[in-house]
């Protein structure tokens, strides 16, 4: 959790804020998350290799380009449990690299 903190802290806080909250209409929020909580695989998609086009968080849509941030597995593996394990997201089942590293785009 320390660690997927400090990634957090370095490559996502910038366009999704402190407190995982987005940016309205902009960038979608982490914190209560339904399609970070209910689509694992696109979002570890995502932080891995980018996300470009229509995405619906929470009822709203989005539609922009999240550029790949160059992680290494285990540390999209970090990012995720923590991002999954903040702000009113629990996640019983944490990520690891093995499942990051069976990711394609």
């Amino acid at each position: 959790m320390k660690r997927g903190s400090e990634i957090y802290s370095d490559f996502c806080m910038s366009c999704h804020l402190p407190a995982g909250e987005g940016v309205a209409e902009v960038f979608p929020p982490l914190a209560k998350s339904d399609y970070l909580m209910q689509k694992r695989k696109e979002s570890i998609q995502a932080i891995k290799y980018g996300l470009k086009g229509k995405i619906i968080v929470n009822g709203q849509e989005y539609n922009g380009n999240m550029s790949a941030l160059g992680l290494a597995d285990d540390e999209v593996a970090d990012v995720m449990n923590y991002i999954t394990n903040s702000w009113g997201n629990e996640n019983d089942k944490m990520v690891t690299e093995e499942e990051v590293a069976k990711i394609e785009k």
